[in-house]
């Protein structure tokens, strides 16, 4: 039941992860890594199948063995995020509370993301 319960996790996790390459909120790596950690222990098959894919195993790979993230990866990263965050308070927020948020968070992602070496 616990392995079955760990698998559903891990796909829950391996989606928020896919999903994060598309999102600039969503954290890509930490979403991947947790689902290859919930696949470890719950599905060897899809754990194999999830450091082997050529989309989505480097990022596990690289985080695992370097703790590093790549420099495409930062550049997109960093760039999707603001344009992201400036374009919601621009013209989404309404009050400069709101703005001033979506700011603030943009420069937080930035340095967790900048944090990291560089592949």
């Amino acid at each position: 039941m616990m392995k079955i319960l760990l698998t559903i996790l891990g796909i829950i996790a391996l989606g928020l992860g896919v999903l994060g390459i598309f999102l600039p909120v969503l954290p890509t790596t930490p979403l991947l890594l947790l689902a290859a950690a919930l696949f470890l222990r719950g599905n060897m098959k899809l754990y194999d199948w999830l450091l082997n894919h050529p989309k989505l195993g480097p990022y596990i790979r690289n985080f695992m063995e370097y703790k590093a993230i790549p420099l495409k990866v930062k550049v997109v990263s960093v760039s999707l995020v603001w344009i992201t965050l400036l374009n919601c308070a621009i013209f989404v927020a309404d009050h400069w509370a709101f703005r001033a948020f979506f700011i603030i968070l943009a420069a937080a992602i930035t340095i967790h993301i900048l944090s990291y070496k560089t592949l």
